[in-house]
């Protein structure tokens, strides 16, 4: 069987900001940035942009790059997906991804038994925050 790493990777207005804003929001840290600025023949307007940057947040990694041209789209076909070991750090992750943005389903236990919520971050991105089934035992 064939072995690989998901990594989600955003394109972003402010990928700066928004990669502070999960590792703020979830904990962690950023590991890498390059920006267009170290590229060969960069328009002096996109030189502190970032080209690339590598950042974890609640243990996932992340990439993530700032949009050339055109501000990037959005989608209703993917929500990014994270499921916690305990009620507290989900309720934390929860409010903390959800401030500035919008709560699409409150955090709250599901009939399945976990707890269960999911909202859209102020960079538009949706998010589904769960727990283990065992945290609710």
């Amino acid at each position: 069987m064939v072995m690989a790493k998901l990594t989600p990777y955003f394109y972003s207005e402010d990928a700066k900001g928004q990669a502070g804003f999960y590792v703020q929001a979830l904990g962690g840290e950023i590991r890498d940035q390059m920006t267009y600025g170290q590229a060969p023949g960069t328009d002096e307007a996109m030189k502190d942009k970032i080209i690339h940057m590598s950042f974890t947040a609640a243990g996932v990694n992340f990439f993530i790059a700032d949009t050339m041209h055109e501000p990037p789209g959005r989608s209703s076909a993917l929500d990014l997906s994270l499921e916690f070991k305990t009620v507290e750090e989900a309720q934390q992750a929860f409010a903390n991804l959800s401030e500035g943005g919008k709560v699409i389903m409150p955090l709250e236990k599901q009939f399945w038994g976990t707890l269960f919520g999911r909202l859209e971050d102020k960079f538009g991105i949706k998010w589904q925050i769960s727990t283990e089934p065992q945290a609710q035992n």
